[in-house]
């Protein structure tokens, strides 16, 4: 995201000193005719929001014999048409892969799930894992709606439920979210309520804000049928610091931009990572305001929730993360700020957390998420992992674009996106990566943890406290699209595996992950359209899944720059989340 908006920054700045499932067989109306040699059943369910406006979502099956009989694994990306096709808009659509191992139609897009009546809605996340019985919940940034899938017959998927802005008007641009145990589901709004003003929250607390894609963002509670069950605030009632600046400015400063959002339900904690105020780099459906302000494209504070009463959590504590030791010349690049992502531990005896900022380019951990006064400490600065590929002229982290992040079920590892070198970088800058590390003796410390990156040389050679992670294995992922604007932002853990018995089992030690290559157009941050299969070897080490490939440009990766899909001749498309499922008669 940062690197080709600091690379403008940088220009201006040295330049001027800076529900009822209707099942259809054929064509649908409207629709264009389906581009592919095989059959396909196509299939419409609709829901009617609380708003009147009805949406519905549309199957395309290739019915492809190959593979009859296998139980299979399917992978879930959420998706935006590039642009539109002569005087029709092509529509966004929710794409089911076929991630089986082995299938012969591995890699093969079976399905794809076009979305009405809106388009160009810039499709973003879902949940970071799926579990059977879970719905998918989607966001769409451009027209802050949330929608709610049934996955039970995969690879068909029904809608089950539609939260469209009037049903969230304390807040704008939906970001990630996560499933709870009973079927509902948290979700960030990253920017600020749909008016601006006053705006009073379920629980009859108010905030004022400056207006979609501002400030402060919310977290939405979604009941399964998409219902918004609470508006939950996240901004304090009172200021939040100098840096936490809003254009338009407020009387009440808060860095209140909630991206992240992860939970450990046993012990009662949610925890969030505030991002930017989101308007500033969006294009439609308002301009960016043009400040130039560093600190309005950036925010360095964590927020930790208690949520003991699921539709009134309350703020327990508001961190802002310690700066590191590398000189930047911009504070943008400086290691706490553009904090994205936020992961959890899994086991009961680990309370700790992560996040990772995409303006300074490091991870941060703290060890036990329910003190009141957490202390984050940085722990993993992205340059090491960019020494190991580039001895040399080695790429800087700052502005590195960072990304998805996330530990496995058992707390051994950490994943983590990277999407290109950094905006002052010496030599390679359109290389980015995904590693792992090796967090077992961090985690394992508890509070007694002692693992800082305080100087210049463990900024490059990692920490030098025996408990800081090690770097197990990392996979060069090359995007020269958009002069450095691609690669692999987010990602997703195949928390799957086929047992002895035929069905498909969860499992703590995930085998695979897949990187999407798009972040956010409008903010020209594009990238070369592809999902990428990545195999996780022994002692975590990285390798391409060359066989997961449709076959097209290069043959590696599934590649979304197609004129033709099961839903017909449309244009490209610019895949963004990611997500294993399995059907329900499927897995164990």
């Amino acid at each position: 995201m940062f690197r080709s908006r600091l690379t403008k920054a940088r220009r201006r700045r040295f330049a001027a000193m800076l529900g009822t499932l209707c099942v259809a067989a054929g064509v649908v109306t409207g629709a264009p005719a389906p581009a592919t040699a095989d059959a396909v059943d196509i299939s419409t369910s609709t829901f009617t929001a609380p708003d009147g406006k009805t949406y519905t979502a549309t199957n395309h099956i290739v019915q492809d014999r190959r593979g009859h009989g296998i139980r299979k694994e399917w992978l879930l990306v959420w998706a935006g048409s590039e642009k539109s096709t002569g005087s029709r808009q092509d529509p966004d659509f929710l794409a089911v892969i076929d991630a089986t191992k082995h299938s012969p139609t591995y890699g093969k897009v079976v399905n794809t799930v076009t979305m009405g009546p809106d388009t160009q809605t810039e499709p973003h996340h879902m949940q970071y894992i799926w579990h059977k019985g879970d719905k998918i919940y989607a966001g769409a940034m451009f027209t802050s709606t949330t929608f709610v899938f049934d996955a039970t017959k995969l690879p068909r998927l029904s809608l089950a439920g539609v939260a469209p802005p009037s049903q969230t008007p304390c807040g704008s641009v939906p970001d990630a979210y996560w499933v709870l145990k009973d079927g509902t589901a948290y979700g960030t709004y990253m920017g600020g309520p749909s008016v601006s003003g006053p705006c009073t929250y379920t629980n009859g607390e108010v905030r004022v804000g400056n207006g979609f894609g501002g400030s402060p963002g919310e977290i939405v509670r979604f009941g399964p049928d998409g219902r918004t069950l609470a508006e939950i605030p996240v901004a304090r009632p009172t200021s939040e610091g100098a840096t936490c600046k809003n254009n338009p400015a407020m009387a009440v400063k808060t860095c209140a931009n909630p991206h992240g959002i992860q939970v450990r339900e046993d012990l009662n904690r949610m925890v969030t990572a505030d991002f930017l105020e989101v308007r500033e780099i969006l294009g439609p459906p308002g301009p960016p305001t043009g400040d130039p302000d560093d600190y309005l494209f950036s925010r360095d504070t964590v927020r930790i929730f208690d949520i003991s009463q699921r539709n009134n959590p309350s703020l327990v504590s508001l961190s802002r993360l310690p700066n590191g030791p590398r000189q930047e010349p911009l504070p943008l690049v400086d290691e706490p700020y553009g904090a994205m992502e936020t992961t959890v531990t899994n086991r009961p005896e680990h309370k700790g957390a992560f996040v990772s900022t995409m303006g300074g380019g490091v991870i941060y951990y703290t060890p036990d998420i329910t003190d009141p006064n957490p202390v984050w400490r940085e722990v993993f600065d992205d340059t090491t992992a960019f020494k190991k590929i580039f001895p040399t002229n080695t790429p800087t982290a700052g502005a590195d674009g960072g990304s998805w992040l996330q530990t496995s079920p058992d707390d051994r590892y950490l994943y983590h996106t990277v999407r290109a070198g950094g905006l002052f970088s010496p030599g390679e800058a359109l290389t980015g990566m995904v590693y792992v590390l090796d967090i077992q003796k961090l985690v394992a410390a508890g509070k007694d943890t002692r693992c800082s990156i305080d100087t210049i040389e463990e900024v490059t050679q990692g920490g030098a406290e025996p408990d800081c992670p090690a770097v197990l294995g990392i996979l060069p992922i090359r995007d020269t699209t958009n002069d450095g604007g691609g690669g692999p932002h987010w990602g997703a853990l195949d928390n799957f595996r086929l047992g002895w018995d035929g069905y498909y089992h969860e499992t703590t030690q995930p085998k695979r992950l897949v990187v999407a290559n798009y972040f956010v157009a409008a903010a020209s941050q594009d990238g070369n359209h592809k999902v990428c299969m990545v195999d996780i070897g022994h002692h975590g080490r990285l390798s391409l899944d060359t066989s997961f490939s449709d076959g097209r440009h290069d043959g590696t990766c599934v590649n979304f720059n197609r004129n033709r899909w099961p839903h017909g001749a449309t244009s490209y498309a610019r895949p963004h989340g990611v997500l294993f499922a399995v059907a329900d008669k499927d897995v164990r």
